[in-house]
């Protein structure tokens, strides 16, 4: 009898237990606050949040706020962390409330205790495990993804309100940045936002091939020398802000950081096993990091790895003063993780913060802040490999002021210190004094300075005045439209004048879109200019400064020439671009120059000018490369991991719009970068042609050399001009920069963070005996004729050694020429064995 009831009262007590569990089970519990540091008021990031007598927690933000949810709860709050008091807190028994969280330092300090099991710290073992099951997590490793991306940049200029050493306020700057609308940063200092941008995007990637690409949808841009324009749009998006801890480096600020949980975690970092927390529903590992070596370009901080599964559930990293990073005092990354349905790990939400390094111990500073969050995460489903070509597009509505769709894009609600700066950054860039100094800035970057409404650019700048033997004093004007005058057509040209020559020169060009995407073009260009044999615009490339260097002193082997050209381009996708083109130009010198005709012409007759036809067949492949497209013109990003290849095939067309000559040439050319672990980042290019044909020497190859006192990249470098000719070659140009491995252990040397560099260039060709009789001795008119000279069998090389980084902006190289050191020129030049040269390279 007494059993059975017994039986009957446990049986219901059971039941009753489950209907209240089932009951709470439906109920949401929200507890939510702010931890804050008792004595300064301040937050404290990272604190522990758990309802005592259950393993259910979370650990509050960078700035000490916390959110937990759970459908079980009971009667207190328990708050810890490390260097503070443990706080108890009463739970009120309703589904949400606010604890607001006040905890005192430690009374005592104790000095730190390791015990170590066998093998050293145990976090040795966690990070082991981590890296040894990462492909699992690894994002990267996803056959598909796609998702929602939303990314917030500010740009602040702060600490310009402090007092100097000597007592006195703050210098002129900071007076006058003082006048200008502020807002209150985090220390309740003024900040002056110069720079804001929102940005909402769809991203999508696939593992086999790799492929990413970003679609920004919706942009909006506030800030001081910028318009809301398509490159800042493009710039903003989340394409640059892309940090995923479980590749081997992390490239920030165009610098190779290794990660803690990459190839490299035991060569470069030690680990400590801090604690053990709950971050959302999963028991992490708290494990502490920091380079074996200080001045390493590396990452310290903390990770959060689940127990269980021994993946990335949270990270906080920094690169401090001491890693070789110019203009930046402090880097920080938070980031959260979120476990997707197959397992894998996806960043969910990115906080960048940099802190730029005061150029002066009292001048103002800069806070650069990066916010991205992802949503809407879908797994597999990788689209089409073409679907992924252009890496980078951009919506043509993407502008959008509507305040209801930013209020819906936006994962959380702006602060009300968010929305002053927001309105603050309108009124700072309106002043006067800096509307003018930020075009100052945008015409010394871009080089155009915009008409207003007439929707036409001046410039280049850097174009506008050369002195040359020549010409004398060369003045030239250039106009191109935008895209206030055109979304389809581009015009640009210029006109140049000579005091010397009395010549007038110019050139124009027109270019129709025909499509942007796959970006397609057409275009004709007509020009008239001096030029010079081997230092022309077509061998020196995309080196602008160079060839406006070009044009001063002396002009050696000058020529004028007429220059017809109509092409075709388009990107096909995957990474290549196809160019065709039809090419009519004249050679037309002004130095002693003749060529006997090719064999089987009807005239014979050793002639001085000519006029060649060409059709050119260009391939590009550059899988890697991010190409930008600021309002009609295409600019590329650069690629970080895949060689670029380039495929040139020219055909001479005779007798076709008056060419004299056929012909044929191929040349091909490869550019790579790649990093060699700690040791720095190698780049490299090698080129080869050949050229089958008898012609004069100024159609066959002609090395571009230097005789500046500055140090230019694709140039051969201690090579005069026009020194070496080819019909037939192959180079190779080599630099390794050590990213300051060796200076930043001397400790005199660390604080200049000087990067030391290696360099070589090597060339070997020949030119057949058949170009080498097409120069007589003499012209029609009995002129000793200036000739040209071969390579033999020896290569030509050059090696160097240098230092970059000096004040954060220049270059020194000391180069030496390791063969044909007696080589007499024949032009007069004397040929330099060793030389010092610098330039200007502005870099992190």
């Amino acid at each position: 009898m007494y059993i059975r009831i017994w039986t009957v009262l446990i049986t219901t007590l059971l039941c009753w237990a489950c209907v209240v569990q089932s009951v709470m089970a439906q109920s949401t519990f929200v507890i939510s606050g702010r931890i804050t540091d008792a004595a300064t008021g301040e937050g404290i990031p990272f604190a522990n949040v758990a309802i005592k007598g259950l393993s259910k927690g979370t650990v509050s933000d960078a700035e000490g706020k916390y959110v937990l949810r759970t459908t079980q709860t009971g009667d207190s709050l328990l708050v810890s962390s490390l260097g503070y008091q443990n706080r108890t807190y009463r739970i009120l028994p309703i589904e949400s409330q606010t604890i607001d969280v006040q905890l005192p330092a430690a009374a005592t300090k104790l000095q730190e205790v390791k015990v170590y099991a066998k093998g050293g710290d145990p976090a040795y073992r966690v990070i082991r495990e981590v890296v040894r099951r990462r492909d699992r997590f690894d994002p990267a490793r996803l056959s598909g993804y796609q998702y929602e991306n939303y990314t917030k940049i500010e740009a602040y200029v702060n600490n310009f309100s402090r007092k100097r050493k000597n007592g006195k306020g703050p210098g002129p700057v900071g007076r006058l940045l003082g006048k200008l609308p502020a807002v209150t940063d985090e220390n309740g200092d003024p900040a002056v936002p110069v720079f804001i941008s929102e940005t909402f995007s769809e991203l999508y990637a696939r593992s086999n091939p790799e492929k990413f690409k970003e679609r920004v949808l919706k942009s909006q841009v506030r800030g001081v020398g910028v318009t809301d324009g398509s490159l800042v749009a493009q710039l903003t998006g989340a394409s640059f802000q892309q940090y995923n801890f479980y590749r081997n480096y992390l490239n920030v600020l165009r610098k190779d950081i290794p990660s803690p949980v990459g190839a490299q975690w035991e060569t470069v970092y030690t680990f400590r096993l801090k604690d053990t927390v709950s971050i959302g529903d999963a028991i992490c590992y708290e494990v502490e990091f920091e380079p074996k070596r200080a001045s390493d370009l590396a990452f310290a901080g903390s990770v959060w790895i689940d127990t269980t599964q021994f993946a990335l559930a949270q990270l906080e990293v920094s690169v401090g003063k001491r890693a070789n990073i110019n203009f930046v005092d402090e880097i920080r990354i938070e980031q959260e993780w979120t476990t997707l349905a197959s397992g894998a790990r996806l960043p969910t939400q990115t906080h960048v913060m940099i802190d730029t390094d005061e150029p002066t111990p009292r001048s103002p500073g800069g806070l650069v802040r990066f916010f991205s969050a992802a949503r809407n995460i879908v797994e597999g489903q990788p689209r089409e490999v073409t679907f992924y070509d252009p890496s980078l597009e951009l919506s043509d509505d993407y502008k959008v002021k509507d305040p209801s769709f930013w209020s819906s894009a936006r994962p959380d609600s702006l602060s009300p210190e968010e929305w002053r700066a927001m309105r603050v950054v309108d009124s700072v860039r309106n002043v006067p004094l800096v509307k003018v100094a930020g075009d100052a800035i945008r015409l010394g970057v871009i080089g155009y300075q915009s008409l207003g409404k007439l929707n036409v650019d001046v410039g280049p700048l850097l174009y506008t005045y050369a002195n040359n033997t020549v010409e004398g004093h060369r003045i030239r004007l250039g106009l191109r439209t935008n895209t206030g005058f055109s979304r389809k057509w581009l015009l640009s040209g210029y006109v140049a004048y000579g005091t010397t020559d009395r010549t007038w020169k110019y050139s124009g060009t027109i270019e129709y879109i025909l499509n942007r995407k796959p970006w397609t073009v057409l275009g004709v260009r007509r020009s008239y200019d001096l030029e010079r044999v081997g230092v022309s615009a077509d061998n020196i490339g995309g080196n602008s400064f160079f060839y406006a260097y070009s044009r001063f002193g002396t002009i050696r082997r000058p020529y004028f020439q007429e220059d017809n050209l109509a092409y075709f381009r388009r990107e096909v996708g995957r990474g290549f671009t196809q160019t065709f083109a039809l090419r009519n130009r004249t050679f037309d010198p002004l130095f002693a120059f003749a060529f006997r005709p090719q064999a089987g012409d009807d005239d014979q007759r050793i002639r001085n000018s000519y006029r060649t036809t060409e059709f050119i067949w260009e391939t590009r492949f550059a899988p890697d490369e991010v190409m930008l497209q600021n309002d009609n013109v295409r600019i590329s990003a650069g690629a970080t991991r895949k060689p670029i290849l380039t495929l040139r095939y020219t055909a001479g067309l005779r007798d076709v719009l008056g060419g004299d000559f056929a012909y044929h040439r191929v040349a091909m050319t490869m550019k790579h970068s790649f990093r060699m672990g700690v040791l720095g980042r190698t780049y490299y290019t090698v080129g080869a042609g050949i050229i089958p044909a008898t012609l004069p020497y100024p159609l066959l190859y002609t090395p571009l050399g230097n005789e500046s006192l500055f140090y230019v990249g694709n140039a051969f470098n201690l090579m005069n001009y026009f020194e070496f000719v080819a019909d037939r070659y192959a180079e190779l140009q080599f630099e390794h920069n050590f990213s300051g491995l060796l200076f930043n252990r001397i400790p005199l040397l660390r604080r200049l963070k000087w990067r030391e560099l290696i360099t070589a260039k090597v060339l070997t060709g020949s030119v057949s005996q058949a170009n080498l009789n097409t120069i007589p001795s003499t012209d029609e008119q009995g002129h000793p004729v200036q000739g040209f000279r071969a390579l033999g069998n020896t290569p030509y090389v050059e090696v160097g050694y240098g230092i970059d980084n000096i004040f954060k902006v220049l270059r020194i190289d000391a180069l030496h020429r390791l063969t044909y050191r007696d080589n007499s020129s024949i032009s007069g030049v004397p040929v330099t064995p060793f030389s010092i040269k610098v330039s200007g390279w502005l870099s992190f």
